[in-house]
């Protein structure tokens, strides 16, 4: 609303015909009432303030970037929605003010937001700072946009870690290949020695060192597929069949570092569609993730369930979590917290969730444990024709791998 109507109004009020002063207000009256309409229906958050930053008008975008009642926003200071900014500063200053703000209740979101002055005078120009009148505040939620950023660069990162991948397989293979050829030839003149307990135990040793040369390259050839973008072979799937091969197949050094596993399985999940195999290196590296960093002695709680979108995974461990400032770079490639970690396990977990059309939540607290949730989406013509629940509920089954 324009100012200048209010100081004619009061300038000249005394000299005013009462039809007159009618039509000044109902024009202030009518003014308002379209810039608020207008601004309600902006996605940008509009906050007009006093000199002081006393909130006079806030429109709904911004109440909903900062989870505030319209009522009670009218009551705050903009001090307190921007913390880290000093407001002092910019209203000594009257300047104008340009930055990128973070807000993380009650959602995270990007925002930009831009502060301009307000001036008393009519003409427009430039008020000093004593003259000023308050100051328009503009908000640009920017969060998409940022999560666009931010897929792009982890698509750069991955792709380079595919091509770092591929170098690396391309230089160990080599080698490997060159080492069955010495083989092969150290094995021929062996068997041409007269002393049979000798060859019998040199032809040993090569079948060793074959035998290491095999793992060698089925673990390359392992790591290679988990990094290249795969197609997976999606088949009707029982996740709690595959949670049990995945505990069976990581048994031996479950039991080593004495955890416990507590699985709360529901009996009537849905089926889903995906692949076994690549679900059980999933479920594999979450629990061998979770033992690490556990240590000895540590209890893991593996807990499914579904909605009407998901079959959602549990995989909570009380081990000791990590710092909140490290959370978000779980899912970096090369980032562990481990001293031996090839911090390429949980982006390799991630990936395979996303081709499953997936998600995975990371949530953890230092001194406390964490959380990892998997969601696959369900679906509904693969679903099992379940009989009618019962009115007991699923056993709790506890297994204790230590034994």
């Amino acid at each position: 609303m324009n100012p200048g109507i209010i100081d004619k109004l009061i300038d000249r009020l005394d000299k005013l015909e009462p039809e007159e002063i009618q039509r000044l207000v109902l024009k202030a009256v009518q003014e308002k009432g379209l810039l608020e309409n207008v601004f309600e229906v902006l996605r940008e958050g509009v906050i007009v303030t006093g000199p002081s930053g006393s909130i006079h008008y806030i429109n709904q975008a911004a109440c909903e970037f900062f989870g505030l009642e319209h009522r009670n926003a009218l009551q705050e200071n903009v001090s307190e929605l921007f913390h880290g900014i000093a407001w002092d500063d910019v209203t000594a200053t009257g300047g104008v003010v340009n930055r990128d703000l973070v807000v993380r209740y009650p959602e995270l979101r990007f925002l930009n937001f831009y502060i301009a002055p307000l001036a008393h005078d009519d003409e427009g120009d430039t008020a000093d700072t004593e003259e000023l009148g308050g100051f328009v505040i503009i908000l640009r939620d920017n969060t998409r946009s940022r999560e666009r950023q931010m897929k792009e660069i982890e698509s750069e990162k991955i792709q380079a870690v595919q091509s770092l991948a591929a170098g690396v397989a391309h230089e160990i293979g080599n080698p490997l290949n060159s080492l069955n050829i010495h083989l092969q030839v150290a094995e021929r003149k062996i068997r041409k020695n007269t002393d049979p307990e000798l060859v019998a135990e040199l032809l040993e040793s090569i079948e060793i060192s074959r035998s290491e040369i095999k793992r060698l390259d089925f673990i390359v050839e392992k790591f290679l597929s988990a990094v290249r973008p795969t197609r997976p072979n999606l088949e009707t799937t029982d996740i709690n069949e595959v949670i049990n091969e995945a505990i069976n197949f990581i048994g031996p050094e479950i039991a080593d570092r004495r955890i416990a596993i507590t699985l709360e399985l529901d009996g009537d999940l849905p089926l889903v569609n995906a692949d076994r195999d690549l679900l059980k290196q999933v479920f594999y590296n979450l629990i061998r993730n979770s033992a690490q960093a556990m240590g000895s002695n540590g209890e893991l709680t593996i807990r499914n369930g579904f909605d009407d979108e998901n079959v959602f995974l549990n995989f909570v461990d009380n081990g000791p979590g990590i710092p909140a400032d490290q959370v978000s770079r779980v899912f970096d490639p090369y980032f562990t917290t481990k001293k031996t970690g090839s911090g390429l396990g949980l982006m390799i977990v991630r990936r395979i969730v996303h081709e499953h059309g997936g998600e995975i939540e990371f949530a953890s607290r230092e001194g406390k444990g964490t959380k990892v949730t998997v969601y696959l989406p369900r679906v509904e013509k693969l679903m099992r024709f379940l009989p009618e629940k019962s009115e007991t509920p699923s056993p709790v089954i506890d297994i204790d791998v230590t034994s």
